[in-house]
This record gives structure tokens, sequence and C-alpha cells, in this order.
């Protein structure tokens, strides 16, 4: 992968929802630090977060993350955990494995040498026999 200038990092990237107020922001950014070093691989004014909670405290409480990232499907990752911290942590670790799995599909694996060198051109010499060619129309 190649190095980003200005990789993306939870603190800029995240925005809260619906359920969250600005204060709750940083708390959630230092729950959600571990997939600083995930997202650092793309452009930070390419990736967005966004957090939601519906019904929040209450029971049957519904966390979202969103993650949007240029070029790739939009992910989105919920939790239905009635302790709101660890459903913070359900939803920032099933994102971990989205990303995770995306890369994989979109990445030889353990196959860097096919990343960078175009597949060999293989060449067909034609049947050159006259009476066989003859043959084979008849």
């Amino acid at each position: 992968m190649s190095a980003v200038a200005n990789p993306a990092t939870v603190a800029e990237c995240l925005r809260v929802g619906a359920g969250f107020s600005q204060g709750d922001r940083n708390w959630i950014a230092e729950q959600f630090a571990t997939l600083d070093s995930r997202l650092a691989g793309f452009h930070a004014d390419a990736t967005e977060l966004e957090v939601s909670v519906k019904d929040r405290e209450a029971r049957g409480q519904k966390v979202t993350l969103e993650c949007w990232i240029a070029g790739r499907q939009k992910i989105v990752t919920t939790s239905a955990e009635e302790d709101l911290h660890a459903a913070l942590n359900d939803v920032r670790d099933d994102l971990r494995r989205r990303l995770n799995d995306s890369k994989t599909k979109q990445e030889p694996r353990h196959n860097k040498h096919l990343r960078d060198v175009p597949p060999p051109v293989v060449e067909v010499e034609p049947d050159t026999d006259p009476a066989r060619a003859e043959a084979e129309t008849v």
C-alpha cells in the first residue's frame, strides 16, 4: 500500500449523529482510537465516520456506525447491546472486521508481485500445415 500524505484518524473523521452531543464526541473518539491504525491507509479528506444512537439509555437502544471511504461502498455496523459502552465497542470491532474484509477483496493475498507485474502474454502460433488445414475444412 502506498503511503498516504494525510492519513485518516478517528479524531479527524468522526461526527456524532442523533442521540449524542458534541460533548460525547471526545469520549467516543477515545473508544474508537484503535481504528486509527486501520484508517491510516486512507486519505483523511476522503473518509467519514458517523456514530448515532436510537433510544439512548432505553431498552432496545440501537447504536449505528457508518463509514464512507471514497472509492468503496459505505459500511454500516449496528449493535443492540443494552450497555452503551459495550455497544460502541461492538460497532467499532465490526467496522474493523469489515474494513479488513474489504481490503482483502480488493488486493491479492500474499502475492505482492501480482500487484506490481502485469500477467505474461501467451502467444499462440498458427497451424501452418496446409494439408491439415484442408482436412479440417472438409
